[in-house]
């Protein structure tokens, strides 16, 4: 299928994981793609992305920035519409959890979360809507969290909360950016299992834990989210707007409830 055919897309943290595989299954779906990566520790990830979108056919270029700074983040945006053109899909997928408890937080930790997790999407975004505007045509995805519902773990209330904030976020974008004929839209994970989980689903009483307080029975995949944003950048969700799709396996539809025991 190519229901993004020519379209330009930009995929922050897009070198490894999620990102990764939102931006192979745009290329897949004919567009191209901008894969952002934030340190040179990533550009061979970056670079091995870039290579995997132009055996599907599509252009491809890595552009690095950590787009929680303005000033990288401007830069980020004259490359790509330099080398690519105008950003007409922008999915906002960088993201951090470093887990620490409430009472243990840095207040680096909480900058940097809040600069990675939230700044970055107001940033990126506010660039990207001058051109949507101009073309009144535009599809902004952020990658949120089931953390942006409910409290996930004890340890990264930093991040929940901030995941919460990019929630609001994402429909007062909505609001203000729809009748620009631009869609503001988010998708929302459980546990995937990807490289950025690799150490907390070692364990594999952990990993199982995961897998048994899900409702699927199963941990979700990074080509689901993939999957995700292909729709709502499609033409198919233009009527789509200030949404947060949840791809949890229903895990955020009911509270955990270990002794509840409903088929009894």
């Amino acid at each position: 299928m190519a229901r993004l055919k020519n379209r330009v897309a930009l995929v922050t943290g897009g070198s490894r994981g999620i990102g990764e595989a939102i931006a192979v299954r745009l290329a897949e779906e004919g567009a191209h793609v901008a894969v952002n990566f934030t340190s040179e520790r990533s550009r061979a990830l970056a670079e091995d992305v870039k290579r995997k979108i132009e055996e599907l056919g599509s252009k491809a270029i890595v552009v690095q920035a950590d787009v929680g700074v303005k000033a990288q983040v401007e830069a980020m945006f004259r490359q790509v519409e330099q080398e690519l053109g105008d950003v007409e899909i922008l999915v906002n997928n960088a993201g951090i959890a470093p887990f620490e408890p409430f009472l243990k937080v840095t207040e680096e930790t909480w900058d940097r979360t809040y600069r990675t997790n939230v700044k970055s999407i107001f940033l990126c975004s506010q660039l990207a809507a001058g051109k949507m505007i101009e073309k009144r045509y535009g599809k902004i995805i952020n990658v949120l969290s089931t953390a942006s519902l409910v409290v996930t773990s004890p340890v990264i209330p930093h991040y929940q909360s901030s995941k919460a904030a990019a929630h609001m976020l994402t429909k007062g974008m909505a609001i203000e950016l729809g009748k620009y004929g631009i869609n503001v839209n988010a998708v929302g994970p459980s546990t995937v299992d990807t490289d950025m989980c690799t150490d907390y689903l070692a364990d594999p009483a952990i990993r199982a834990k995961e897998i048994e307080a899900n409702p699927m029975k199963r941990l979700g995949t990074a080509r689901q989210i993939g999957d995700a944003c292909v729709f709502l950048a499609s033409e198919e969700a233009m009527q789509v707007n200030g949404h947060l799709l949840m791809v949890d396996g229903g895990l955020t539809v009911k509270a955990a409830q270990p002794d509840d025991h409903m088929e009894h």
